[in-house]
């Protein structure tokens, strides 16, 4: 295979990006079709991207493809992996890769034994900053706290979910990512204000060897914040994925005399990175970056988090593998 023969499914605010990247990697993918069920929708994506096929149901298109893009509502994702994954196809999902843990037990069961590429569209893992500090994290003596901060004015967009679903879901899967100790417990608690589901959330995580982080998110907030920052008895290191800026305060002043150093990170494309990762994936057998196992636990901490939000206790978290 000298190129993926790809379709995206579903043109909406991020399907669009997602064609763009598809366009972008011609060397590595081949634009097959675009599944879209609304008339709007189809008639967008025909007047976008005239010498690609735009068809309503994925059926139509299956024997043409070797891969496809999920960029449904969360609620359609269970349905199209298990049919895309059963009729050999290779799978990239936007976050999360399914609804709750029930969805996960059978779609880890689906994609038992199957030699095939699913990816989930975890974007935020592409920052350049994880890449300076993910060795530093690393080796932070414990007990240490982690504070991610993740809020925006209400936009309109994505109320078909929950904040939790829609927002911390990056943050628990970067807490996975970036920090060895386990979470152990969820103790989550929010508000509804602008929908009937949970607007904002405030959802502590206990971590194995005394470590907790505190992960707050919320779409009805004043302005726009995207942080995280770490304490421990080394000090503090504090990232603002806005500016793209990394600042650290040690135990001890720096060699120039300073007690806080400042550093600045390259901003980049991550949807075009997740694509190039998942077409080298499919082509040349490189690791999958985010693969079930972490999108199936990224679900099961959004799962917890819902559920001690709705019971008002804490839930014993259960990390895949």
């Amino acid at each position: 295979m000298n190129k993926v023969r790809v379709a995206v499914l579903g043109y909406g605010h991020l399907g669009k990006w997602h064609c763009q990247k598809v366009e972008a990697n011609s060397d590595m993918a081949q634009f097959v079709a675009i599944v879209e069920k609304f008339p709007q929708g189809q008639e967008a994506a025909k007047a976008n991207h005239p010498h690609v096929r735009v068809v309503s149901d994925i059926k139509d298109i299956i024997q043409d493809i070797d891969a496809a893009f999920i960029v449904t509502p969360t609620s359609t994702h269970f349905e199209l992996v298990s049919y895309l994954l059963e009729n050999g196809k290779h799978v990239f999902c936007e976050k999360p890769v399914c609804s709750n843990d029930l969805e996960s037990k059978k779609l880890a069961e689906i994609a038992k034994n199957k030699n095939l590429i699913l990816q989930v569209g975890h974007s935020e893992r592409f920052h350049e900053a994880w890449e300076i500090l993910k060795e530093k994290f690393s080796s932070l003596p414990t007990p240490f706290t982690v504070r991610i901060n993740r809020l925006a004015a209400f936009k309109g967009r994505a109320t078909d979910v929950d904040v939790v679903q829609d927002l911390a879901i990056h943050d628990l899967d970067l807490l996975m990512f970036l920090f060895a100790p386990r979470p152990v417990s969820i103790n989550a608690h929010g508000f509804k204000i602008r929908t009937d589901k949970w607007d904002h959330a405030s959802i502590h995580v206990e971590m194995e060897k005394g470590c907790q982080a505190i992960i707050t998110v919320g779409r009805n907030h004043v302005k726009e914040i995207r942080d995280l920052e770490v304490f421990s008895k080394d000090g503090a290191i504090y990232v603002d994925l806005f500016n793209n800026k990394i600042y650290e305060a040690s135990s001890s002043q720096f060699s120039d005399g300073a007690f806080v150093k400042e550093d600045s990170y390259t901003k980049r494309d991550h949807l075009l990175l997740e694509h190039k990762a998942f077409y080298q994936s499919i082509l040349k057998g490189s690791p999958t970056v985010v693969d079930l196992k972490a999108g199936l636990n990224a679900v099961h901490l959004v799962d917890c988090s819902l559920k001690s939000m709705d019971q008002l206790n804490p839930v014993t978290v259960n990390i895949h593998g």
